[in-house]
């Protein structure tokens, strides 16, 4: 697993607006059983509206998201499976966000 990996979101009630799950876990803390993801949300479902800072807007499978930062949580590691793609070339916006939520710089 590496930090900013992307996973399809496997509950059936969020994965229609919410399909991918980011993992934001630093690799350091690899062997907790465990993971800090932040969903993403299909920009289209939400009005178009982003907080650029707070929840910045990404392409990904040719498609807009959103980086969900507020809904930031932890997950089982045994529901995340092979991941299918990466945001790393996303990091500053990724870090940012989460800043952002934290410190409001």
């Amino acid at each position: 697993m590496a930090q900013f990996d992307v996973y399809l979101n496997p509950s059936k009630t969020t994965k229609k607006y919410l399909p991918y799950l980011l993992d934001i876990q630093s690799p350091l803390l690899s062997d907790l059983s465990s993971r800090i993801v932040i969903p993403l949300g299909f920009k289209s479902a939400f009005k178009n509206e982003a907080m650029d800072r707070l929840t910045p807007e990404v392409s990904y499978e040719g498609a807009q998201f959103l980086i969900l930062t507020p809904q930031l949580s932890s997950v089982p590691l045994s529901i995340l499976k092979e991941p299918i793609g990466t945001l790393s070339h996303f990091r500053n916006e990724i870090i940012g966000s989460l800043d952002f939520a934290i410190s409001g710089i």
